[in-house]
C-alpha cells in the first residue's frame, strides 16, 4: 500500500472511530461577546457584506481580455455555488486539450486560488494577488454560498500528504516563544490570554472581517499573524506552508457550519 493511501486510511479510521463521541468542537463566534455574535449574524450589520455586495458586482461584470463573466459559465451563484467553498481546498487538475488548457500533474488549490486559475484559465485575466480586495470580495460572495452548509472536504488521497504536513506544523513549536498552534487552540481554548479568549482554531468563516485589522481578510492573513505573534518567522505569501495548514485546519472541522463571512474580534 503506497504512503499516501495509507495516511488516508489512517485518517478515515480516526475520523470513523472519533463519529460515535460527542462532538466538542465549537465555533469562534461561541467565544465572542453576544454583541459580537449579534452583529455576526445580522446581514444588515455584519461589515463583511460590503465586500460580498462588490463581489456579486464583480461576479457578474465582464473580466480580461474575454470579456467574459463569472456568470457566463456558472450562471446564478446562489444555486451554482452551493457548497462549493465547503470543499476547499481540493485538487485541480487542468484539462488535457480542454478549455482549461493544456493537462498535468495539477495541485492543491484553496478557493481564492481556484478563483484566480478561473480568472486567468477563462477571463484571461492575471491572477489577483493575496489580499486583494477584489479576490476577498469574490472569495466572501461564493463563500456566502456555502453558509450553514457543513465542510466537506474532499475524500481525495491526493490531498493526504498536504494534510499530513499542516498537521505536522499545526503541533509543531516555533519561535522564540517555542509554541504551536495546538498548545493554544486544543490544549488551551476558552482560557484567557491578553485579555481575549482563546476559540478553538476552527476555520470556518474566512475571508473574515475583524476588527484588529478594520477590514475582512484571509485565513493566510490571520495564520500569519499567529506566526508573528509567537516571534517566529512567517512564510512567504506563496509558500505552501500556508495551503498545508488550511488543507489540515479543513480536515480538522469537517461537518461543523460554514460562517462566510464571519466576525471575530
Amino acid at each position: 500500500m503506497s504512503t499516501t493511501r495509507r495516511a488516508a486510511l489512517v485518517l478515515g479510521l480516526l475520523l470513523a472511530g472519533a463519529a460515535g463521541a460527542e462532538d466538542t468542537r465549537r465555533s469562534g463566534v461561541d467565544f465572542m461577546s453576544p454583541a459580537l455574535q449579534a452583529l455576526q449574524r445580522d446581514d444588515a450589520q455584519n461589515p463583511g457584506m460590503l465586500w460580498v455586495q462588490d463581489g456579486q458586482q464583480l461576479w457578474n461584470s465582464p473580466a480580461g481580455a474575454s470579456g467574459k463573466r463569472c456568470a457566463d459559465c456558472h450562471g446564478d451563484a446562489a444555486s451554482s455555488m452551493a457548497g462549493v467553498a465547503a470543499r476547499y481546498p481540493a485538487w485541480d487538475t487542468p484539462m488535457a486539450g480542454g478549455p482549461d488548457g493544456p493537462g498535468g500533474p495539477g495541485g492543491a488549490l484553496n478557493l481564492a486560488g481556484r478563483i484566480n486559475a478561473c480568472r486567468q484559465r477563462h477571463q484571461q485575466a492575471p491572477a489577483l494577488p493575496p489580499e486583494h480586495a477584489d479576490l476577498l470580495a469574490l472569495s466572501a460572495y461564493v463563500g456566502l454560498q456555502s453558509r450553514g452548509l457543513p465542510l466537506r472536504p474532499p475524500d481525495d488521497g491526493r490531498l493526504a500528504a498536504l494534510r499530513q504536513q499542516g498537521q505536522t506544523l499545526w503541533q509543531q513549536r516555533i519561535g522564540q516563544l517555542n509554541l504551536a498552534c495546538a498548545q493554544c487552540h486544543d490544549q488551551r481554548a476558552g482560557q484567557r490570554l491578553g485579555g481575549a479568549t482563546i476559540p478553538q482554531g476552527h476555520a470556518t468563516g474566512y475571508p473574515s472581517y475583524r476588527l484588529e485589522w478594520q477590514g475582512l481578510g484571509s485565513l493566510q492573513r490571520r495564520l500569519r499573524g499567529c506566526v508573528v505573534g509567537v516571534r517566529a518567522e512567517p512564510w512567504g505569501a506563496d509558500d505552501p506552508e500556508w495551503l498545508a495548514l488550511e488543507a489540515w485546519l479543513a480536515q480538522r472541522a469537517a461537518g461543523m457550519a460554514m460562517e462566510i463571512p464571519a466576525v471575530r474580534p
